[in-house]
């Protein structure tokens, strides 16, 4: 319970989304490994995918995280290969309010309907983070994307643990973390 309440606390007074490029050193695997956790765009959305991942795929917890580990590997590549993705930085925080979303109305065996299309948006917005990190990205790149992957990962790693340590409390808990996911989000975009 004390875990919800920090997560609401912070989710609450998080500061608002900066546009990645330019704002704080990105070279290297210090630098990759940090920013995912302090940035609270990424820091919340890889939270979300965890405990999604932790609610509607039980068979296969690792699913969306693997995902979006790929989708973002994916998207650095075409930053690294000069193609653009227009309003990035809008997409990247609307994953924010997606994962929320995604996190409010999961169940676990939900339709391979409805899981392929929650996976295919997680890819989306995965790519658009991983195109924003590698745009950043101003040396030792290989470093930096090894960096920000490891970090990714530890926080699905940490939503997912978030998940199957609050089953117990049921729809009204798992509705309140992706309110304030999805409220978060939205805090984020009103800047």
């Amino acid at each position: 319970m004390k875990t919800l309440l920090a997560i609401l606390v912070l989710s609450a007074v998080a500061s608002p989304a900066l546009a990645h490029t330019g704002h704080g050193d990105a070279s290297g695997f210090a630098h990759g490994l940090l920013h995912p956790i302090l940035g609270p765009d990424h820091l919340l959305a890889m939270l979300g995918v965890g405990i999604w991942s932790g609610i509607a795929l039980p068979r296969h917890l690792w699913g969306g995280a693997a995902t979006f580990l790929a989708a973002m590997t994916a998207g650095a590549a075409l930053s690294w290969a000069g193609v653009g993705i227009p309003m990035v930085e809008t997409w990247i925080v609307g994953s924010v309010v997606l994962a929320g979303l995604l996190v409010a109305t999961a169940r676990a065996g939900q339709a391979r309907v409805v899981t392929g299309l929650s996976l295919g948006a997680i890819a989306t917005f995965a790519a658009c983070h991983g195109h924003a990190h590698a745009t950043e990205a101003t040396g030792a790149i290989g470093a930096y994307l090894a960096g920000f992957l490891i970090a990714t990962a530890g926080l699905h790693a940490a939503g997912i643990g978030l998940a199957l340590a609050t089953a117990r409390g049921g729809r009204i808990l798992q509705g309140a973390l992706g309110a304030a996911l999805a409220g978060s989000g939205l805090l984020l975009m009103a800047g």
